[in-house]
């Protein structure tokens, strides 16, 4: 197994897989925190491994296990979230670049080019990155309503502007009328 975390893909065995076990020291988790506007990042291990897929190509196989500290995106409070997922990449030797000024986005998202060597760190930095809450909320966060008008005019709520707000009265008022 490994320890660097850099793996030269000329180095790597074609006939078996390579396995790896990235598991940050505190201050490179730290590092991490301050990169990705963490509160906290208490644990973080990425392990797996990559396999030969035909001649040229490399499957990284691996799972990310994380437990991050994220603002409440409401009242601000530590937000405490755990992340156990898998990560997938195929590295391809022949991969090209599209060439226009704009390209619809592949459905698989999980090809990339093959480089000389495999930054084990800056996957997995990636994959936590994508895998984090977008907006984070704590149990006691509510979002309340704020209502805007012009002075002497009645305020327009959001019960007002739901489409079938009042089919419930109306229901009941035709169920006391039978």
């Amino acid at each position: 197994m490994p320890n660097e975390d850099v793996l030269r893909v000329a180095d790597l065995p074609q006939n078996s897989p390579t396995r790896f076990k990235l598991r940050p020291a505190a201050p490179v988790l730290s590092q991490i925190a301050m990169e990705l506007d963490l509160l906290d990042l208490r644990k973080l291990e990425f392990s797996g491994q990559l396999a030969a897929q035909g001649r040229k190509d490399w499957r990284l196989t691996a799972k990310l296990g994380a437990t991050v500290v994220q603002p409440c995106i409401v009242t601000l409070e530590p937000v405490t979230t755990r992340i156990d997922i898998p990560v997938n990449r195929l590295f391809l030797a022949d991969w090209h670049e599209p060439e226009a000024s704009e390209v619809e986005m592949p459905e698989d998202d999980e090809t990339e080019p093959l480089p000389t060597e495999l930054d084990m760190q800056r996957i997995m930095r990636e994959a936590l990155a994508l895998a984090l809450p977008l907006y984070p909320r704590s149990q006691s966060a509510e979002t309340g309503e704020m209502v805007f008008t012009e002075p002497g005019k009645a305020a327009l709520t959001d019960e007002d502007v739901k489409p079938f707000a009042g089919l419930a009265e109306l229901r009941d008022a035709l169920k006391k009328d039978q």
